[in-house]
């Protein structure tokens, strides 16, 4: 079963069609007239498609069990075929395209169960897939390559020379999934004075900055001290987001000192230091917080 323990819950939306076609007008009339011998064929289908949507896990080994939250099945009758629409539902981490598929194909298969006594020729059609919604695949379709972004990493391990950087190339491993190139990568000590000179001239060259290190209780996290200060306009949700993401897995997560806000146009962010900490903050947030640069330009949608 796929891992999606990184996932953020999000509303999940699936429609699913499948259609029955039948052999001849009578069969027809028979359904819409509820006379067919096993009884009323939409409802008996939209019962076990209800059940088929809801079960779909129990069926299909890698599907994850999740909440369904909504599920309409309605008909549609073009001549003699029968059109199946299955509507989900979720807010979760995982979409639900196979459940609306599954919920489809019962109910099908259900109709042709019930219409077989009167018609020897049902034929179920195509079971597919018409639209899915959520999720970060809406997200990453946005182009987001015009962005100028920067990464410093505030170390005194590092920068010295002792140590190996592997929080800031996460970063701008993760920020090239979303076409954003790092221009400006740096490592300095974590030094008061130097972080806020560095941070006042970044943040009139770029759109976003990230700096990794320094947000914890430690005699020398001066990062947040230094940054919080020359924010504009503070923007409390986005690091809220990721500690309360970090601290369903960690309970730690919630001694972070992260901030975030604008410097004039820049967003300027502040990731914890280890490469497990930037690597859920950047999941947490990530590509959802880089619709603020939308926000900027007066485009709210």
């Amino acid at each position: 079963m796929v891992n999606i323990t990184n996932k953020l819950n999000s509303l999940r939306i699936a429609i699913a069609t499948a259609t029955v076609k039948v052999s001849k007008p009578e069969t027809i009339q028979a359904i819409e007239q509820r006379k067919v011998p096993k009884g009323d064929v939409f409802e008996f289908a939209r019962a076990a498609g209800l059940l088929g949507v809801k079960k779909t896990s129990d069926v299909i080994p890698d599907c994850h069990p999740l909440p369904v939250e909504f599920t309409s099945i309605t008909y549609e009758i073009i001549d003699l075929t029968i059109v199946i629409s299955v509507e989900v539902h979720t807010i979760y981490k995982t979409g639900v395209e196979v459940e609306a598929m599954h919920g489809a194909a019962v109910t099908a298969l259900t109709m042709y169960d019930m219409l077989k006594p009167i018609d020897k020729f049902v034929e179920i059609h195509a079971v597919k897939l018409l639209k899915k919604s959520g999720g970060k695949t809406d997200f990453n379709k946005q182009d987001f390559s015009e962005l100028k972004a920067a990464v410093v990493v505030c170390s005194d391990t590092i920068s010295s020379g002792n140590g190996e950087d592997r929080s800031g190339k996460t970063i701008i491993a993760k920020l090239e999934v979303f076409g954003i190139e790092t221009l400006n990568y740096e490592v300095i000590a974590d030094d008061f004075d130097t972080i806020q000179s560095l941070v006042k001239s970044l943040s009139t060259q770029f759109d976003l900055v990230i700096f990794t290190g320094g947000t914890g209780l430690s005699p020398r996290d001066f990062t947040v001290d230094a940054i919080q200060p020359l924010i504009e306009k503070s923007i409390d949700g986005i690091m809220e987001q990721a500690r309360r993401y970090g601290q369903d897995r960690m309970p730690y997560a919630m001694l972070s000192r992260g901030v975030s806000g604008l410097i004039g146009n820049c967003l300027v962010l502040t990731l914890p230091g280890s490469v497990k900490g930037v690597t859920e903050s950047m999941d947490a947030i990530f590509p959802h917080v880089l619709h603020i640069f939308k926000v900027i330009k007066g485009d709210k949608h």
